[in-house]
């Protein structure tokens, strides 16, 4: 094989899973995405048109462009009737190119589906949800098992036997098997949101036995629906085996601390994560798979980055997620040392942030203003102290995340020190690193703002759309503004005086705020003005506010005992009278009436 990178084809109707998988992909030099395809028509289409791809330097203009892998989704158009499905897709694929290996991933882990895959031509198979480390290597295997640079003018093999149709009590039983597991699944991943976006130990116990009761309704609905006829047939290959790997770790690992928990009586700690990759894989694609959900700023708050369409901030935070990798990595290799961290925590800050400046905008970038074509990056970087002053240097504890992630350092967590390795760690660690990238991506918005607030060309290719005109775009600086100043004068000497750090995290309903605690009291020493006025206001009100309440409480009891007791008896008396005295007047009456009547008879 030569030096070039990988050739590789992606075929997915859902944009926003094909383009976190290029991103990423292309964050490894030896692969490169050369094609995208939304159905199977637009993949055809390119298939057949080399003119669409861009063909490699060193080969001649008139030779085929080469392909070393097509990347499947075996759901291809099951939400539209009228388009070709990923199974036929890839038996067409298979027909017309015989030697092109193609990885079919699949959002389910039937053996009937993989064992379709199979049949259909699929040269391998796996979960869509699979981690980017275990992916890579099963796109290596991919291209290893048939050679590579297959070019695509292929002569048409004989078709592949048909692959086996089950009857219709069999379909039926598959279709409710995976519509259960479907639900049984996305129950499961609400489950694991709720378990770590709340710290109280019952809470937690109760979710324990949750998980634990869905697993148990996934383990009855496989073994009371299955299907063996359609079973696997044929023994396990490299890929198979990655492809259970995966799988296992799905379904245990990220709760196993819970399982051995107790239902009454929570645990000090939830032990030791068994993590296949390391550390910082573990974290990298936990974060990764957030940024697949929602993306919407719950946090009550705005930033920078709501200007941004979904599918540009959800670019953006790739990006971003992908340049700390590389960052890692130059770290790594420079063999900085664990101490070292601290002291220029604001040097690789100002390095990842303009690597992804570099990286989203594009390095010679131009736009037009006021008719004098300007370059974007070098605009963007002169406002570099500004943001190193106002966002970057403002984000809590990243020495102690790189450590942990390059050196597999132990963690601090809620005032107690964990291995690595644990799991309390593992999650203060994904914490850490969702707020670092959202606040990296706040400041590559910044100075945007700032320099090219109302260009067109950005307006039309980034924004969006309810924040195109002038009027909402100077209403939502104004509001970073007024937040700018509301968090340096009240927010964080708030949060120094409570030894807390106000963290912005991903969550399953979107971005939201967290906080975490840490000692602070150097911080705390050093505030000075306004801002230590905020901390003796508040020292004030929680010294004043208990007395406050009791006296208030006090008073209002003797209202009540007043009012109830004593006026309301009293008006009580003063009723009682007058119904007794209207009582004896209407007597009074009926016995004049009857005494009249009495004397008028003979």
């Amino acid at each position: 094989m030569s030096d070039r990178p990988l050739q590789l084809m992606l075929i997915d109707d859902d944009p926003v899973f094909r383009l976190g998988l290029r991103i990423w992909l292309e964050h490894f030099p030896e692969f490169q995405v050369v094609i995208e395809a939304s159905s199977a028509e637009e993949a055809l289409q390119a298939l057949t048109a080399p003119d669409l791809t861009t063909p490699e330097p060193s080969t001649p203009a008139a030779s085929p462009v080469s392909l070393d892998l097509v990347i499947l989704d075996l759901g291809l158009g099951q939400n539209s009737p009228t388009q070709v499905a990923g199974l036929r897709l890839c038996q067409t694929l298979r027909s017309q190119f015989a030697q092109l290996p193609i990885l079919v991933l699949s959002a389910h882990s039937e053996p009937i589906l993989r064992e379709a895959a199979l049949q259909a031509g699929a040269t391998s198979y796996g979960l869509r949800g699979i981690p980017v480390q275990q992916l890579v290597r099963l796109v290596r295997q991919t291209v290893r098992q048939t050679g590579t640079g297959q070019s695509l003018s292929q002569p048409k093999p004989d078709l592949p036997e048909p692959v086996a149709i089950p009857g219709p009590l069999t379909a039926m039983r598959i279709s409710l098997r995976l519509s259960h597991l479907q639900q049984i699944e996305a129950e499961i991943a609400a489950t694991l949101a709720e378990y770590q976006a709340r710290s109280a130990p019952l809470y937690r116990a109760v979710m324990a036995g949750r998980y634990r009761e869905l697993r148990a309704a996934r383990w009855l609905v496989n073994r009371l629906l299955a299907t063996p006829r359609f079973g696997r047939s044929r023994p396990n290959s490299d890929f198979e085996q990655i492809f259970e790997g995966e799988a296992e770790a799905l379904s245990s690992d990220v709760m196993a601390p819970m399982i051995g928990s107790s239902a009454i009586e929570p645990v000090k700690t939830a032990g030791i994560v068994t993590v296949a990759a390391d550390i910082r894989s573990f974290v990298f694609e936990a974060v990764f798979r957030k940024l697949q959900t929602s993306l919407a700023n719950k946090s009550g708050v705005p930033l920078e980055t709501d200007i941004l369409r979904p599918e540009k901030k959800r670019e953006l935070l790739y990006i971003v997620l992908r340049q700390l990798e590389t960052l890692l990595d130059d770290i790594r290799y420079s063999q900085l040392q664990p101490g070292q961290l601290q002291e220029r925590q604001s040097e690789l800050l100002s390095d990842w942030w303009e690597a992804v400046v570099a990286d989203f905008f594009g390095k010679y970038y131009t736009v037009e203003v006021e008719g004098v074509a300007q370059g974007v990056v070098p605009q963007l970087l002169e406002e570099k102290a500004t943001v190193q002053a106002e966002i970057l240097d403002r984000i809590p504890l990243v020495p102690s995340l790189l450590e942990h992630l390059l050196f597999q350092s132990p963690l601090i967590a809620d005032g107690t020190l964990y291995p690595a390795a644990a799991y309390e760690a593992l999650s203060q660690s994904q914490l850490l690193l969702e707020n670092c990238v959202l606040q990296v991506a706040n400041a590559i918005m910044q100075p945007l703002l700032n320099r090219f607030p109302d260009v067109e060309t950005l307006k039309k290719n980034l924004y969006h759309r309810r924040l195109l005109s002038t009027r909402e775009i100077e209403r939502f600086r104004n509001e970073l503004a007024w937040r700018y100043r509301w968090n340096s004068y009240v927010n964080e000497p708030k949060a120094i005086f409570e030894s807390q750090y106000l963290l912005l995290v991903l969550t399953e309903r979107g971005i939201q705020t967290a906080t975490i605690y840490a000692p602070r009291k150097d911080e705390l020493r050093q505030l000075s003005g306004l801002r230590y006025a905020v901390t003796l206001a508040i020292e004030a009100r929680d010294a004043i506010a208990p007395r406050f309440r009791a006296v208030v409480s006090l008073l209002g009891n003797g209202l009540v005992y007043v009012l109830t007791e004593v006026v309301g008896r009293g008006i009580g008396l003063v009723g009682r009278g007058i119904l007794q005295g209207v009582g004896n007047a209407w007597q009074d009456s009926r016995f004049k009436r009857q005494r009249g009547t009495s004397n008028k008879q003979p």
